[in-house]
C-alpha cells in the first residue's frame, strides 16, 4: 500500500509540471495512466462501476469524478482537480490535488489553499485514541474560516484491499463523535469545497460532480495510515511542499 502511494504522490506531482493551457483532460488520463502502468501497477479506477477513466478530472465547477475528454480542452484561469486511484498487489491508494493552470484569479487561487491547507489541520487529528469527528471538524473550521464552504453530500473513507470501505469520513460536524482512531486504519481524507453555496449535483453523465450555482470547486485529499504516533501520509511526494 505503501508502494501504491509513493506512485500516485510522485503522478500528482509531476502533473504540476505538465498542467498548462491547451492540455485535454483526456491528455492528463492518458499521462495518469501510462506512469502507474509503468509502475507495474493498475489504474484503480478504470472500469471501476464502469468509469470509463484511469483519473477522474474535474474542471472549474466540477467538483469530482469528472470523466476525461479530448473535447475538454484546458484554457488560462481554469482550476482542474486531478483524482486518482493506485493498486499494487491487492491494495490501494487514494489521492487528488487541484492544480491552477496558468494565471488564475485571487478566488481560485485561495481555494486551491484552502483545500489543502484543511487537509492538514485535519491531519493533526489523525492520532489513535482521536474521535474521527476531530477530524472533520478542523477541516470544516479551516474552510470556512477561509470564506469557502464544505461539501455536505460527498465525503472520505477508509481506504485498503477495496477502494471505498468504512468508516466515511465526513469534512464537517461537532468534534469528539464517532469510532476511535486506532493503529492500522487506513483513510482517505479529501477535502471537497466550494465557492458558493454547499449544493452539489450529478450531471447526466451520471458521474461528474458540479456546483449548482456553476461557481468553483475544489479537492485534495492523501491517503493517511495511523499509527501508535505521527499519522503516516502515503500519497505525499516529498517535494510536493
Amino acid at each position: 500500500m505503501r508502494a501504491a502511494g509513493a506512485v500516485a504522490g510522485r503522478i500528482l506531482y509531476e502533473l504540476t509540471e505538465l498542467m498548462k493551457p491547451g492540455l485535454s483532460t483526456k491528455e492528463i488520463d492518458l499521462f495518469v495512466e501510462d506512469a502507474i502502468l509503468a509502475e507495474g501497477m493498475a489504474a484503480t479506477f478504470k472500469g471501476y462501476n464502469g468509469f470509463p477513466g484511469s483519473a477522474c478530472v474535474s474542471v472549474n465547477e466540477e467538483l469530482v469524478h469528472g470523466i476525461p475528454k479530448e473535447a475538454r480542452v484546458l484554457v488560462e484561469g481554469d482550476i482542474v482537480s486531478v483524482d486518482i486511484g493506485v493498486t499494487n498487489k491487492g491494495w490501494i491508494s487514494d489521492a487528488a490535488r487541484t492544480y491552477a493552470i496558468g494565471e488564475v484569479s485571487d478566488t481560485a487561487a485561495r481555494m486551491i489553499k484552502s483545500s489543502k491547507e484543511s487537509f492538514f489541520d485535519g491531519l493533526k487529528y489523525c492520532r489513535a485514541g482521536n474521535r474521527l469527528s476531530d477530524v472533520g471538524h478542523a477541516i470544516q473550521t479551516r474552510v470556512e474560516e477561509d470564506g469557502f464552504t464544505v461539501v455536505l453530500e460527498y465525503a472520505g473513507h477508509g481506504v485498503g484491499s477495496k477502494l471505498h470501505e468504512d468508516p466515511q469520513i465526513k469534512n464537517y460536524g461537532d468534534p469528539g463523535r464517532g469510532p476511535k482512531l486506532a493503529k492500522g486504519m487506513a483513510l482517505a481524507i479529501e477535502p471537497m469545497i466550494n465557492e458558493g453555496v454547499a449544493d452539489v449535483k450529478k450531471l447526466d453523465d451520471g458521474w461528474t460532480v458540479v456546483t449548482t450555482d456553476g461557481k468553483l470547486a475544489a479537492h485534495y485529499e492523501n491517503t493517511v495510515i495511523i499509527t501508535d504516533g505521527e499519522p503516516m501520509v502515503i500519497t505525499l511526494d516529498e517535494r510536493d511542499g
